[in-house]
């Protein structure tokens, strides 16, 4: 039984716009304010392109092999059973996490009106009445999921539209309302704290972590229509879609922003009330609805967020199984062609972290997990060229020879910048991983070609960025002053990715793994 092809352009486009948008959108503007002054808005647009060399990377491939998460299946194809296993279990591990967030946010949020749901005190953590609230929206996410890919496409299409529309208005709104021009130039110009106050808005100030939601695109390619061509529209059409919404939002925050709050200037801006840095702006409209629309925003876009990364690690989950990570029990599709063992298995994990791990934890393991996929997508574009010379490629991505290297290099600074406290939970598990794998073929006595000699280039890359981040400027010693440590790691990058190129599988082995793919269970 094979998935539905049922999502169109219009729907995929709007789950990568909806994995884009989520709770971010409220607190990256003054990040990147914080970091860059009014200059922040070129950190949108150096982020943009920053992230789109990585996700043109992957469309072209989804869009030569669409799957059904194929994030874990693509590495398969062109390096083997072990980076496979790394990467899918990595991004499922990250992916199972993000709903938890996502749900604990809402709940954050609700908590003024039932106090009931969090622990007394302020310390930030669900009661226990709160942690079963967040196991029964987890429930309704399962739901919908379950329904089939048509009613996730309706739903989150709905959901997406108010996540755009919300933040448009509110962005618009201030411009018309608040808007000081002298706020661009106050406090050391347009760009205070120059060329690398940019840079550091982009790697700190939230600005390249808030555009990576993109990857729902990636992992739901096996439902999409004429994926060749829809798979890599959507990509580039929701990555552009959330740029301009980012750019309105931090024109208006910047524009917005009271004297009072900026007396000290940009670093020490602060409005010292903790009801968020969009909300301190609209406050001085004056504009009680406008308060209103941003809170029904921050409840949204969190549960759109959410509902997505749930089908998402279902489709994860399934590919897993189908690379002979998870047992075969996951690789099974409903009557709606739906991974729902991969679903339910998803939900009592994501249950299992709401009763047990505290919030700070579970943001630190899900930036810690996610990233690492990015990572292989500009080493496998020009490999599977290689090894699939003919396959179609309704997108190719230009310059590749050049822009690939610069893509890898784009992802392994996206993960060094997660910090130091993140790469080493990074490490765990990943090390957790391949101990289960490695488990489950011993009980089993499967008989499956590990690859081990694919894999060298990304152990490479994680011991010398656990190295690098030790000793550098995001969380670590800091013997690596910022833009040195940098420089280090993208020196580290093109090393790894070169040898990335050479430890790709024999271009027999991969048509052999997609023939193997195509035949089908």
């Amino acid at each position: 039984m094979a998935l539905r092809r049922s999502i169109g352009l219009a729907g995929l486009t709007f789950i990568g716009i909806g994995g884009v948008l989520g709770s971010g959108w409220l607190f990256a503007p003054m990040l990147a304010a914080q970091h860059a002054g009014p200059a922040a808005l070129v950190a949108w647009l150096v982020g943009l392109l920053a992230v789109m060399l990585v996700a043109l990377s992957f469309a072209e491939i989804a869009g030569a092999l669409p799957e059904a998460g194929a994030i874990a299946r693509l590495p398969h194809y062109s390096h083997g059973a072990m980076v496979s296993a790394v990467i899918g279990w990595s991004a499922w591990f990250g992916y199972m996490t993000i709903a938890p967030i996502e749900t604990i946010a809402i709940l954050k949020y609700v908590a003024p009106v039932v106090p009931e749901l969090m622990v007394p005190g302020g310390s930030g953590e669900l009661s226990r009445l709160g942690q079963f609230t967040a196991i029964a929206v987890l429930a309704v996410m399962i739901v919908i999921n379950a329904l089939g890919v048509a009613w996730l496409d309706k739903a989150n299409s709905l959901v997406t539209i108010l996540k755009i529309a919300i933040p448009v208005i509110i962005g618009l709104t201030l411009l018309a309302t608040v808007l000081e021009p002298a706020n661009f130039t106050v406090h050391g110009g347009f760009a205070p704290f120059g060329t690398a106050g940019v840079l550091s808005a982009v790697a700190a100030g939230g600005v390249v972590f808030s555009y990576i939601g993109f990857r729902h695109v990636i992992d739901l390619a096996g439902e999409a229509e004429n994926a060749q061509v829809n798979v890599p529209l959507s990509l580039i059409l929701s990555v552009m879609v959330c740029f301009g919404v980012y750019a309105l939002l931090q024109a208006a925050f910047i524009g917005g922003v009271p004297a009072e709050a900026l007396s000290g200037g940009w670093r020490a801006l602060s409005f010292g009330h903790d009801l968020g840095p969009i909300a301190g702006v609209a406050m001085i409209t004056g504009l009680g609805w406008l308060i209103s629309l941003l809170y029904a925003g921050a409840v949204v876009g969190p549960f759109g967020a959410a509902l997505i990364a749930t089908g998402s690690n279902a489709r994860l989950g399934y590919a897993l199984s189908h690379n002979g990570f998870f047992p075969r029990l996951f690789k099974k599709l409903s009557k709606r062609d739906v991974p729902f063992n991969a679903l339910i298995l998803g939900f009592v994990a994501g249950a299992v972290v709401v009763l047990t791990l505290p919030f700070t934890e579970l943001v630190a393991l899900n930036s810690a997990t996610v990233v690492l996929s990015f990572c292989i997508g500009p080493v496998a574009i020009l490999a599977l060229r290689r090894q699939l010379p003919d396959r179609p490629r309704p997108f190719r991505l230009p310059f590749a020879s050049a822009m690939a290297p610069a893509g890898f290099v784009i992802a392994a600074l996206v993960i060094y910048w997660c910090g130091f406290p993140t790469i080493w939970r990074l490490d765990l598990v990943v090390a957790l991983g391949i101990a289960l794998f490695l488990l489950k073929l011993a009980i089993d006595r499967e008989k499956v070609a590990l690859d081990v000699a694919g894999s060298r280039w990304l152990f490479l890359l994680l011991i010398g960025l656990t190295f690098l981040s030790w000793a550098g400027s995001f969380g670590g010693r800091g013997y690596l002053v910022f833009g040195v440590d940098m420089l280090a790691v993208a020196a580290w990058a093109i090393i790894c990715f070169r040898i990335g190129l050479r430890d790709a599988l024999a271009p027999e082995r991969t048509r052999e793994y997609v023939e193997a793919s195509l035949e089908g269970p």
